[in-house]
């Protein structure tokens, strides 16, 4: 559906933002346009101020990263966790998986990417240093790398692997009920929790 189509510009507006999201066709992102102008007004501005309020006012916590209303989240301010276990994951959507599994209740460190040359990603493009600072000096028993099981999590893990042998913590990953190349975000939460439960030590095959 070219925008020249629609009869209004404030339409094909709407329209052109929806579809740029993710996963969003135009005759998707049409309907939904379409939808909210058939909602009452103080619905559709409180939608709005929601989507405005997520991109003013969400924070990422000063410990691990993830998005947050307050400085430091829910999870890393909460003493009933395992204190001295860190979870290193890829991305935020990486913590909903596993938190959706019931079957972790450590801590979390995100690095919001992983190493990938062919993408111009190095080690210092990711929060891979202030993993280290948090191991270093602390509590931390054991770091548990959830990272994806793509040729990137594998280099990702190993430099981390790396950079923490030094230290006295036992290095872990997840069981291999998760497959080489899947992604955490899309594999069952049954799957994912008994790799979880499982996890074993981290054997890097680099050496």
């Amino acid at each position: 559906m070219s925008r020249q189509n629609l009869s209004s510009t404030l339409l094909s507006s709407a329209v052109d933002e929806l579809a740029a999201l993710p996963g969003v066709g135009r005759k998707s992102a049409l309907r939904f346009a379409l939808h909210l102008l058939k909602q009452p007004k103080e619905n559709v501005d409180r939608f709005g101020k929601a989507i405005i309020r997520l991109r003013e006012d969400i924070k990422y916590c000063s410990v691990c990263n993830m998005i947050s209303d307050v400085p430091v989240c829910p999870v890393c301010s909460d003493k009933t966790r395992e204190r001295d276990l860190i979870c290193v994951v890829e991305s935020i959507r990486d913590v909903l998986s596993i938190e959706n599994t019931g079957e972790y209740n450590g801590l979390y460190h995100v690095l919001g990417g992983i190493i990938s040359p062919m993408d111009g990603i190095s080690p210092s493009d990711i929060a891979i240093e202030s993993l280290i600072k948090r191991v270093d000096g602390s509590d931390v028993k054991e770091v548990f790398l959830a990272l994806n099981t793509t040729m990137e999590g594998e280099t990702t893990s190993f430099y981390i692997y790396k950079k923490l042998k030094g230290f006295p913590v036992k290095i872990s990953t997840i069981a291999r009920g998760v497959g080489f190349g899947d992604e955490l975000e899309y594999t069952d939460e049954v799957t994912l929790g008994k790799s979880i439960s499982n996890r074993q030590l981290f054997i890097p095959s680099n050496l």
